[in-house]
């Protein structure tokens, strides 16, 4: 038989050697030998999948909502129900989601001029089928007219975002008519303009700045157009496909509109990534000398193999959002775990299919300078890296010491981060619902179509007493206006609504109503018997950020129990384990010190051309914590699964650090440049949360891709030696999840490869 030369490990146990030949073929690698044999049926059947895709984008991708909501039941919810109780079914029907603010310089809400503007305004609102209410009161003493009477509002009720563009275009075709002035905000307002602001960005940002920029690194990391090409090409049809499989879940789910950005993003980062990761693969098994059938073969037992295990983690480790209840973020984790799956299956199917039909041609086009070592054999990988590496080495205590400081000051500011949400005041001043919000405020500040509705469901007899001191109460603090008190038709249910001044998701507002709930309510109440509830838009935020805050605990504790378990399987090591997991959390803790640098204390802001926030949106810390340990894992995996096997033929941690790190770098700086390329596009945006999420990520994998895996992580496998692959005793029994196969198939291994016979 054929067996590989053994290395030092294996010629102190010969069954080690043997082993990598009997052992039988994975499942990733009979992908790629399936997929290989028949190319232009796998190709075939990819091309299917698109079409059906592509016709359910275009036909079932519908009803996504650009509201955050939380799913299941809340306080407010059910303050919202029991009003309706209190003022009629019909009366809800008419409650105003959005409001038209008119106003002039110099005519007043008497003069004929004034009335008969508002007239033709309303007049061509209501002939939008979507409007199922419209009312105004320009009369002496009523609340839609402003202090100065040089103002009106007109409240309305439309069924959706959709129904309110027309009126919208109305709106703004009737502004600065005969002097008068006309702007519209609101719930649907609101929600239209931030959808379309999300389109705006994707264009803008991940497609128009990522993809040329991803392009461009591919092209540098391969020295090749066409190599280069592939993995793009292969991120573009995972997102199409994965948009196919979210229309499925959009017919019973209502997602969020921000699903089709993530996808994208995601989309492009993971399914260049591992397109990355397995063609590298193959060009260097070609270049050790197989053969083309062979080095599908390998790579198959290898890379794709590292690429199920990165992205299986990165499933799971997303699986954990889904304890939240909110919509926005159980949207945007299923549309990462959907594309991170088809961009899986896509590079272990695909890919090998497309490597099979053009061989060597993958290095067509190379690139003067760059592409020159295209095919060039090394066994230390890149001269460059190893030789900093080694620096990086010779002081590993210093290397150490420096780098973690440096991630520990960017941490630091952590301490000062606080959550809110993104509303309408944090639009650009360039949309419609951005400058109704501006003008309700100015010439209305006591009135909004945001309002808070406090309910009492009564079992004694003071409840209108209390409630009646409670609206005293109120009318005394400066976030609320005068309220008006209601009964329902029975005499059971008493309301109490009241305006709230400000922006109604600001951290103020949200505030005064947690406030009101565990303060106000209870000292109006004390000895009553009654259950009272807080509604509203205002109460629905303080809702959604005790959803999105409460489960936190347990997601940290499902993520990191579930890659501690992973990596201790995988290397079989507890100190390789907790290692990784520290420096995870490191980059994590560098990525939150620096959103609240530069977005609450607006250092630096003006350069990457943000502005100072009061609050980080609700859902992106815990968001980026998912996505960052996921990603993160990839470049853990690929670059220790280089170490372990560089140490299994040495015997030298100092050394396998060195290889390894040498041997991965490039590919895996290429790859974490690709998605900050790509997450950078969603900082370019003007939806703020996005801004955040995507500078999150972004300056997180830069520390990880740099200070991380080529400084701190040599030098503290380094100073701790043979501790490094420590394992008790009493866990031997683990089974090994072994994610690269070691074994090259004695029956492909080339003519040229070191062999002994017998």
């Amino acid at each position: 038989m054929t067996i590989l030369e053994a290395t030092p490990i294996e010629q102190a146990n010969p069954q080690a050697a043997a082993s990598r030949v009997t052992k039988p073929p994975g499942l990733t690698e009979r992908l790629a030998v399936a997929s290989a044999r028949r190319p232009k049926r796998t190709i075939a059947i990819w091309g299917l999948v698109i079409l059906v895709a592509l016709v359910l984008v275009t036909t079932s991708l519908k009803g996504l909502t650009s509201n955050a909501y939380v799913v299941g039941g809340t306080p407010s919810k059910t303050a919202e129900a029991l009003y309706s109780q209190v003022i009629g079914s019909q009366a809800a029907g008419r409650t105003p989601t959005d409001v038209i603010v008119v106003s002039s310089a110099s005519a007043t809400v008497a003069d004929a001029s004034f009335r008969s503007y508002v007239a033709r305004l309303i007049a061509e609102v209501r002939t939008d089928p979507g409007i199922s209410s419209v009312v105004t009161n320009l009369g002496a003493g009523s609340k839609l007219v402003s202090s100065d009477h040089r103002a009106a509002l007109i409240e309305l009720r439309a069924a959706s975002d959709a129904d309110i563009k027309p009126v919208v275009k109305a709106v703004q075709a009737a502004s600065g008519d005969g002097g008068f002035s006309a702007a519209i905000t609101g719930d649907h307002v609101v929600g239209n303009d931030f959808t379309t602001q999300s389109s705006k960005d994707l264009a803008h940002g991940e497609i128009g700045f990522g993809l040329p920029v991803a392009l461009i690194v591919l092209v540098l990391v391969f020295g090749a157009l066409v190599a280069g090409l592939m993995p793009l090409l292969l991120g573009i049809l995972s997102i199409i496909v994965g948009l196919g499989v979210a229309a499925v879940f959009a017919r019973e789910f209502t997602l969020s509109i921000f699903i089709v950005n993530m996808m994208t993003a995601m989309g492009l980062a993971l399914g260049i990534d591992y397109s990355l990761f397995v063609i590298s693969r193959f060009r260097e098994e070609r270049a050790r000398g197989l053969d083309k059938e062979a080095a599908i073969r390998r790579m198959g037992a290898t890379a794709s193999r590292a690429v199920l295990f990165s992205g299986s983690t990165f499933v799971v480790a997303l699986l954990g959002l889904f304890l939240v209840r909110t919509n926005v973020l159980r949207s945007l984790a299923a549309g990462a775990v959907i594309v991170g799956a088809v961009s899986v299956v896509a590079a272990l199917t695909l890919l090998p299919a497309v490597l099979s039909l053009m061989g060597d041609r993958v290095n067509s086009f190379r690139l003067p300078i760059v592409g020159r070592n295209i095919g060039a054999t090394s066994a230390s990988g890149s001269h460059i890296w190893r030789a900093f590496i080694e620096r990086v080495l010779r002081r590993p205590v210093i290397s150490l010491v420096l780098a973690g400081g440096v991630m520990l000051l960017a941490a630091a500011p952590v301490l000062g981060l606080h959550i809110g949400q993104s509303g309408v005041s944090t639009l650009p001043n360039s949309l419609p619902s951005k400058q109704g919000y501006v003008a309700v405020q100015r010439l209305f500040p006591n009135q909004n179509p945001y309002r808070v509705e406090i309910v009492a469901n009564g079992a004694s007899g003071t409840d209108r007493a209390d409630l009646t001191k409670l609206q005293a109460t109120l009318a005394t603090e400066t976030t609320f206006g005068s309220g008006a008190i209601q009964a329902s038709s029975n005499g059971k249910l008493l309301a109490l609504t009241v305006p709230i001044k400000g922006a109604p998701v600001s951290n103020v507002d949200v505030a005064a109503v947690r406030n009101l709930r565990t303060t106000l309510i209870p000292a109006a109440y004390a000895g009553s018997g009654s259950s009272v509830y807080v509604g509203g838009t205002t109460a629905e935020t303080a809702d959604y950020f005790s959803t999105v805050s409460s489960p936190t605990l347990f997601v940290l504790l499902f993520v990191l129990g579930l890659s501690f378990v992973v990596l201790m399987l995988a290397f079989r090591s507890l100190v390789i384990a907790a290692v990784s997991i520290l420096l995870n959390l490191l980059s994590v803790g560098a990525a939150y010190g620096l959103l609240t640098l530069v977005f609450l204390h607006g250092i630096g802001a003006g350069i990457f051309g943000f502005h100072q926030q009061a609050a980080i949106d609700a859902w992106v810390p815990l968001f980026l914590f998912a996505v960052l340990f996921a990603l993160s894992m990839d470049y853990q995996v690929f670059l220790m699964t280089r170490i372990k096997e560089r140490y299994d033929e040495t015997g030298s941690t100092r050394e396998a650090a060195i290889s390894g790190v040498a041997s991965t770098a490039k590919i895996i700086t290429g790859a974490a440049l690709i998605i900050i390329a790509v997450f950078s596009g969603f900082a370019r945006g003007q939806l703020v949360m996005f801004q955040q999420m995507g500078f999150g990520v972004a300056v997180a994998l830069l520390l990880d891709a740099t200070l991380i895996r080529t400084v701190i992580l040599p030098s503290a496998l380094t100073l701790l030696g043979e501790r490094s692959w420590y394992l008790p005793r009493w866990l031997k029994w683990l089974p090994h999840l072994e994610i690269e196969s070691a074994e090259i198939p004695a029956a492909i291994a080339p003519a040229s490869a070191s062999v002994t016979s017998a």
